[in-house]
């Protein structure tokens, strides 16, 4: 397989496990529909090296990360070790975030961003497409899946989506580390803190329109398979998100209220992330 400059895959079809023996990761730059650059990595299945990992060999995970997180960062990388064990893995850098071009919207375009990551794991020849999202990337997965949908074609649709530590609503801020995002993302000098400080580049001007928001897209979702994982001590958004977030899904989703975990990548144990592997690996197509 060759990589163009622009960073679109050059052969859409790759066989990516026992076939190619591919023992690295694979990484590249992917242009969104709206001309951002997109850092990003391809982690082949554990079982394609490790006849031991419980690994399907058609599944792919697309990992989205939360806000200032980059695919560098240990804790995405961890995140990422841990689904590979159960197949394939594509995690990228959002807009604004890491090497990735443009800035950050703050869930607003980044939905472009997934859906450019999920096409590139369906050229990589995976049959079955998850996104699993958190905080931010929790809702950017919510709201992806409600646009993107299976009967419209093309590859940018996800068969499985779980959505971890996300808000159900917009401009909440109601928590102390919330106030201090909004402090971060709408004052020049938290713009400046998150350029220098997390490698994150945020835009300078207001939704305009307000997007679609996580609670309101949820319904959109069925009858793909979602999944809504909290943390009953998560410092950012409290449990009636999630339930909010459960109630609008309906029969069609699951929620699993976590005791104990806090916010997001760095809350979520080893132990959980092998439980949502295993429940992707069984719900996803």
């Amino acid at each position: 397989m060759s990589i163009t400059p622009a960073g679109h895959v050059a052969r859409s079809i790759v066989r990516p496990h026992t076939e190619t023996s591919r023992h690295t990761p694979i990484r590249t730059f992917l242009t969104t529909d709206d001309g951002v650059t997109i850092d990003s990595v391809y982690d082949p299945p554990a079982a394609v090296y490790d006849v031991s990992a419980p690994s399907a060999v058609d599944l792919a995970f697309v990992m989205a990360h939360g806000f200032t997180g980059d695919v560098d960062k240990p804790h995405v990388r961890r995140v990422v070790e841990a689904f590979a064990r159960y197949g394939a893995v594509v995690s990228f850098s959002f807009r604004g975030h890491g090497a990735s071009g443009g800035r950050s919207t703050v869930g607003d375009k980044e939905v472009l961003d997934l859906a450019a990551a999920v096409r590139w794991a369906r050229e990589l020849g995976h049959a079955r497409v998850a996104t699993v999202g958190f905080s931010m990337g929790g809702s950017v997965v919510l709201r992806h899946a409600a646009l993107y949908r299976p009967e419209a074609g093309g590859k940018a649709h996800t068969d499985a989506v779980v959505s971890v530590s996300a808000p159900a609503r917009w401009y909440y801020r109601g928590t102390a580390p919330m106030r201090k995002l909004h402090w971060l993302v709408t004052r020049p000098e938290g713009r400046l803190v998150g350029r220098y400080g997390f490698r994150t580049r945020i835009v300078n001007r207001d939704w305009d329109p307000v997007p679609l928001s996580p609670v309101e897209a949820v319904p959109a979702i069925a009858p793909t398979p979602l999944l809504i994982v909290h943390g009953d001590q998560d410092g950012y958004f409290p449990v009636d998100h999630p339930r909010m977030l459960a109630t609008a899904a309906g029969d069609h989703g699951e929620l699993w209220i976590e005791g104990g975990m806090g916010h997001a990548e760095h809350a979520a144990s080893d132990d959980l992330l092998a439980r949502i592997g295993d429940w992707t690996e069984r719900r996803a197509g």
